[in-house]
């Protein structure tokens, strides 16, 4: 049976350098629920204007790795991301946690979307969700 309702996911987060704090944008998934079919389908939607023109830049296309792939490397980042929201010491930095079910089929494209965000996170706001060694070894 699927799940119908909203899903909605907000992530805001401060990052404070020596050059000053950089805020990390505002994503959501929500679900549009589709009144006509049965169907459910999620977007995400990421609040940050130089995501979109480095994710356009910057990723590979979608099929390049498959839907499990994504959802495997998401997994780990949302722990880890839960995590340290839930820990004092990084709280400062990711201020929410992500609402991600790991059974919930999401789809290729929104999971390829959510690992890029992540990267983006990682090599552009340079902020380190995974420890060094656990990083997907992605060439920007």
């Amino acid at each position: 049976m699927k799940r119908i309702g909203y899903f909605l996911l907000i992530v805001f987060v401060v990052f404070a350098s020596c050059s000053g704090s950089r805020k990390l944008p505002k994503v959501d998934i929500k679900n549009a629920d589709t009144q006509a079919t049965d169907s459910v389908e999620y977007e995400l939607i990421v609040f940050d204007p130089g995501f979109e023109s480095w994710y356009l830049s910057y990723s590979k296309p979608s099929w390049y790795h498959s839907q499990t792939y994504y959802e495997s490397w998401n997994r780990q980042y949302v722990s880890e991301w839960n995590h340290k929201a839930m820990s004092p010491r990084y709280s400062r930095f990711f201020e929410t946690t992500i609402d991600y079910d790991p059974y919930t089929d999401y789809g290729l494209e929104l999971n390829h979307r959510l690992f890029y965000y992540f990267q983006y996170v990682e090599k552009v706001l340079r902020i380190d969700i995974l420890s060094s060694g656990m990083s997907p070894h992605t060439v920007f």
